[in-house]
C-alpha cells in the first residue's frame, strides 16, 4: 500500500470529504434490503468522528437519468446510517451549491453529513473538472473508501483528488487493496483460484492473470461448458460462447505447458428449460443430450472440487457453480461455500458480485477471511489493472 491512509493524516477540526459506496439494494417502498455496504463504511466514519473530523459523505445510487429523481435519493441511506451510528446524520439537498456549502461550513467536530446522489449531475460520470472542483470546495481533506467504485474514473472518485489534497485511502479501501494485493504478489501456497459464473468473455482477463499466480484453477458455472466444448465434449444446449472456444483452448494449453491443473466438472445436473422448478436429471460429463442444459455441477464434481481444495492455504473465489438463484440448482455453490468455510488455516477471499450473495445464502460469510465489496473493481484488480480511484490517491 504505497498510498496515504487514514493513519497518515491529521483530521482534527477538518472537513473530510469521504467517497463511500452506498449503492445499496432497495425495495419499491424505499426500504434498504441489504445494508452491507453501509456497515462496511462504519469503521472509517467512526475513526474520523473519533478524531474530531467533520465528515462529509458522498456516494452514487442507481442510474438516474442525468438529473434529480426522488426514486434515487440517498435519504433512506442517511436514515439507515443514523440508526447504525446512533447519532443524527445531516441530509444535504444536493451535493454542490451555496446551500450545501453553507451546511458544510456550519458543521462541528464529529458531525456527519451525507450529500445527495452525485449522479444527479451528469458531470459526475463525465469526470468534469468544474464539478469535481465544486465537490472539493466543500472540504479540506479527501478520503476514498469506495473500493466498489474505484474502477470508475468519475468526478467523486478521481477528479476531486486534483483539487483536494491530501487524498487518502479509507480503512475499507486499504483492507481491500491489502487482501487482493497479497493474492497477486505474495500468496501462501498452495493457492487455488475458483472461477464460476455465466460467461468466459467477462472473466477471461482474470483467468489469464490468475493462471500465472495460482497453483491450480477450478472452473464451474456456465463458463465451464465453453471449456468442455473446447475439449471436444458435447454440452447439449448449455451456455457455450462459440467465439471464446479458441481462447478457452489457449488457456487449457497454457495450463498444460506450465503444469497447472484446471479442474472442470465431471458430472452435471441438467434440465430442458431454464426454470426454478424444471424437471432435472444427473448425467456424466460428455453425456448432455440435445435439448438439455447444465444448471449445476453434480455430486461427483463436488467431491472432486472438495478434494482439490483440501490443503489449500489461499483461495480466491469469484462466481457461482450453477444457477444458484434457483434453490434446487444452488447445491454445488453452497457446497463450495461450506468447503471454504472449513478450510483449516487458509486465507479465503470472496471476489465480490454473486459470490458474496452465495456465501451469505450459505450462511458462512462470517467464516471467510475477506469478502470484497466490489464486484467489477475486484475483478479488474485481479486482472492486474491499475484502478483509477486508487491511482488518484496521494503517494506516501
Amino acid at each position: 500500500m504505497n498510498k496515504l491512509t487514514l493513519k497518515d493524516i491529521d483530521v482534527k477540526g477538518k472537513r473530510v470529504f469521504v467517497r463511500v459506496d452506498f449503492n445499496v439494494p432497495m425495495d419499491d417502498a424505499g426500504n434498504i434490503t441489504d445494508n452491507t455496504r453501509i456497515t462496511a463504511a462504519l469503521p472509517t466514519i467512526n475513526h474520523l468522528t473519533d478524531k474530531g473530523a467533520k465528515v462529509i459523505l458522498a456516494s452514487h445510487f442507481g442510474r438516474p437519468k442525468g438529473g434529480p429523481d426522488p426514486k434515487y435519493s440517498l435519504a433512506p441511506a442517511a436514515k439507515k446510517l443514523a440508526e447504525l451510528m446512533g447519532k443524527p446524520v445531516i441530509m444535504a439537498e444536493d451535493c454542490i451549491g451555496p446551500a450545501v456549502k453553507a451546511k458544510a461550513d456550519a458543521m462541528r467536530e464529529g458531525d456527519i453529513m451525507l450529500l445527495e446522489n452525485v449522479r444527479f449531475h451528469p458531470e459526475e460520470e463525465k469526470n468534469e473538472d468544474s464539478f469535481a472542483k465544486q465537490l472539493a470546495e466543500l472540504a479540506d481533506v479527501y478520503v476514498n473508501d469506495a473500493f466498489g467504485s474505484a474502477h470508475r474514473a468519475h468526478a467523486s472518485t478521481v477528479g476531486i483528488a486534483k483539487f483536494l489534497q491530501p487524498a487518502a485511502a479509507g480503512l475499507l479501501m486499504e483492507k481491500e487493496i491489502d487482501f487482493l494485493g497479497r493474492l497477486l504478489t505474495n500468496p501462501e501456497r498452495p493457492f487455488i483460484g475458483i472461477i464460476g459464473g455465466a460467461k468466459v468473455s467477462s472473466k477471461i482477463a482474470v483467468l489469464e492473470n490468475l493462471l500465472d499466480k495460482v497453483d491450480h484453477l477450478i472452473i464451474g458455472g456456465g463458463m465451464a461448458y465453453t471449456f468442455l466444448t473446447a475439449k471436444g465434449l458435447t454440452c447439449g444446449k448449455s451456455l457455450v460462447e462459440p467465439e471464446m472456444l479458441d481462447k478457452a483452448r489457449e488457456v487449457l494449453g497454457k495450463a498444460y505447458q506450465t503444469q497447472k491443473y484446471i479442474y472442470l466438472p465431471i458430472d452435471h445436473i441438467v434440465t430442458q428449460e431454464f426454470a426454478a422448478d424444471a424437471a432435472s436429471k444427473h448425467v456424466a460429463r460428455g453425456a448432455i443430450q440435445d435439448g438439455w442444459m447444465g444448471m449445476d455441477i453434480g455430486p461427483l464434481t463436488i467431491e472432486k472440487f472438495t478434494h482439490a481444495l483440501s490443503g489449500a492455504k489461499t483461495v480466491f473465489w469469484n462466481g457461482p457453480m450453477g444457477v444458484f438463484e434457483f434453490p434446487r440448482f444452488a447445491v454445488g455453490t453452497n457446497a463450495i461455500a461450506n468447503v471454504l468455510s472449513d478450510l483449516p488455516g487458509a486465507t479465503t477471499v470472496i471476489g465480490g458480485g454473486d459470490s458474496v450473495a452465495a456465501v451469505n445464502q450459505a450462511g458462512v460469510a462470517g467464516k471467510m477471511s475477506h469478502i470484497s465489496t466490489g464486484g467489477g473493481a475486484s475483478m479488474e484488480f485481479m486482472e492486474g489493472t491499475v484502478l483509477p480511484g486508487v491511482a488518484a490517491l496521494t503517494d506516501k
